[in-house]
């Protein structure tokens, strides 16, 4: 194998999506620390927690389903009744972190375009809406690449830095869901 295609090589599995997006560089202080970033928005906060909460007890409606199926319909339900609240405040939070826009996304990293250039090497707190379960997430990330584009943009690359678990995975399922329904849109074209 050449060293052209190793480098080519990806960890992870990448995929083009739409999401909404904002980013701003953290403080040499604010990259050493290890606690969870917190955005200064409540709205984004609750949305981040409603979606880990739920993840996190995947596995509790899995057992109670096992030994009380009317319990756990009634829960999926009220999952559900609480989806759609996440959804509506997503859409409020989309016009703040505003339009959505193309990024090439894996468990990894981000790649995207912006206005502003970044240094190689800034650490920055990203902030991700994905579409369309409005899964709202706030990630660390250090900035491996930022290339000027000819339409006076910069394209920047970005790895993610210390994701909990529950991140990585909401990431992965994400990721899965997008692969699923551009194999079904293949297969209907």
């Amino acid at each position: 194998m050449s060293t052209h295609d190793e480098d080519d090589r990806r960890e992870y599995y990448r995929i083009d999506d739409t999401i909404a997006l904002d980013f701003t560089p953290l403080s040499s202080a604010e990259a050493l620390a290890s606690d969870e970033l917190q955005d200064s928005s409540p709205l984004f906060n609750l949305l981040s927690d409603l979606h880990l909460m739920d993840f996190e007890s995947q596995h509790l409606l899995r057992h109670i389903s096992e030994r009380d199926r009317t319990l756990a319909n009634y829960l999926k339900v009220m999952n559900k009744r609480i989806d759609l609240l996440g959804q509506a405040v997503a859409q409020s939070l989309l016009r703040d972190i505003g339009p959505p826009k193309r990024v090439s996304l894996s468990e990894g990293g981000v790649s995207f375009n912006s206005p502003q250039q970044v240094a190689v090497g800034t650490h920055l707190a990203i902030k991700m809406v994905l579409m369309p379960q409005a899964l709202g997430l706030l990630l660390r990330a250090k900035v491996i690449h930022c290339r000027t584009r000819p339409d006076q943009q910069f394209d920047i690359g970005a790895a993610f830095e210390a994701l909990t678990d529950a991140q990585r995975q909401l990431l992965a399922r994400h990721i899965l869901q997008r692969q699923a329904l551009e194999r079904r849109q293949a297969r209907e074209n």
